[in-house]
Order: structure tokens, then C-alpha cells, then sequence
């Protein structure tokens, strides 16, 4: 597995927004892009304005035919109330969420 973990700073009264948008957009990724697993949501106990969105991929590979030009269609909305920090991925070594 392969995640990937997007740092985004999202002004706090557009966090409910956000919310909605993100989780509208991961389904949507989820149901329609093949290797696509799903995402959680992180907000920051000491920076109320840093959120973190973890994606779930079956590869490397299938979330690099996704994130493409670096611009997801998908993602755009997001990018409208929220500027995007940083993307860095992850090889998974383990899981042992329950």
C-alpha cells in the first residue's frame, strides 16, 4: 500500500466547507480511480488552521496516473478555499489500525 499525505492551510471559518468538499471529493476519487482507497482527515491540536488529508493507494503507480499534471481535476475545489502546503508520499511498512 502507498499513502500520501497532503498539508493543507484552510482558514478556520472555511473549515466546515472544506469538510464538505474534501469528503465529496474522496468518494468520488474513491469510486472512480482505479487503486483508489479512501482518505482521512487530521486537524492540528496546537495550529487550527493546519489540516492534513492522508490518502490510501493500492500503488505508487495508481496514484501517479492520478495526481498526473499535479493538478487533479478532482482536487480543484479544494485548492479554491484552501491553499495546498505540501504533498509528500509514503510506502506502507504496516498497518495495524484496527
Amino acid at each position: 500500500m502507498f499513502r500520501v499525505v497532503y498539508e493543507w492551510k484552510v482558514p478556520v471559518e472555511q473549515q466546515q466547507a472544506f469538510q464538505t468538499i474534501w469528503r465529496t471529493t474522496t468518494e468520488t476519487i474513491h469510486s472512480t480511480v482505479e487503486g483508489a482507497l479512501g482518505s482521512f482527515m487530521l486537524r492540528s491540536s496546537d495550529e487550527p488552521e493546519k489540516i492534513l488529508t492522508v490518502a490510501k493507494w493500492y500503488s505508487r503507480e495508481h496514484w501517479q496516473q492520478f495526481w498526473g499534471n499535479c493538478n487533479p481535476h478532482q482536487m480543484q475545489q479544494m485548492r479554491a478555499i484552501a491553499e495546498r502546503i505540501s504533498v509528500e508520499t509514503f510506502d506502507e511498512l504496516e498497518d495495524r489500525c484496527k
